[in-house]
């Protein structure tokens, strides 16, 4: 894994495991794709980024005092500039 992928320091970071796109946050992590944890080398590296991923998340997280819930997002609708 990156040593530069801090969990929930920026919106531009993106990590590629496998077949999983991880996108960095300010208040998230989304994973999204899908993974083959393959009994070879390669399975084997990217279980470790996964695992190493999600230590990561869980350490940013335990040092933040955390609501019970999110919210969800804001959503802004604007005109079509194109129409």
């Amino acid at each position: 894994m990156s040593a530069k992928f801090v969990p929930y320091q920026n919106e531009a970071d993106v990590l590629h495991i496998g077949g999983l796109t991880v996108e960095n946050r300010l208040d998230r992590i989304t994973i999204s794709g899908d993974i083959d944890l393959t009994a070879d080398r390669a399975g084997l590296d990217d279980a470790r980024a996964l695992r190493q991923l999600l230590a990561d998340v869980v350490a940013q997280l335990e040092k933040q005092t955390l609501p019970d819930k999110l919210q969800p997002p804001d959503h802004t609708i604007v005109a079509n500039p194109f129409e």
